[in-house]
């Protein structure tokens, strides 16, 4: 990962990249490089690590969540034994924000470079 991520404190979308729905609109291209070097686990996406935001995006997206996921040929089950449901929608939401970060670095790096360089040409 290159600077650019850490510098860059614009919204991801301000780079034309689509940001799921489950993922929160406003994030900046800075979390995305915490989310890369840390997890969301380190506190680089709290929505995504607490239990109440987590639990309700789940809700409101958690097929989608689960249909991204399940993309890359990861598999969740909930163990009843030992988790919560709370627990279990961190760690799935968990998952595919840092999945869905690692995806668009590339392509976050090229829309910032490229912005830099039309704003260069002006």
């Amino acid at each position: 990962m290159t600077d650019l991520l850490w510098n860059t404190d614009q919204p991801v979308t301000d780079f034309d990249i689509d940001v799921p729905a489950w993922i929160e609109q406003d994030i900046t291209c800075t979390d995305v490089a915490a989310i890369i070097q840390g997890g969301c686990e380190s506190g680089a996406y709290m929505p995504a690590v607490s239990y109440g935001p987590a639990s309700k995006t789940m809700s409101e997206h958690g097929d989608d969540v689960v249909s991204f996921v399940d993309g890359y040929g990861l598999d969740f089950t909930l163990d009843t034994g030992s988790e919560t449901f709370s627990q279990f929608c961190v760690k799935v939401l968990s998952a595919a924000v840092e999945l869905w970060a690692q995806q668009i670095e590339s392509d976050l790096i090229d829309a910032i470079e490229e912005s830099q360089e039309e704003e260069d040409d002006d």
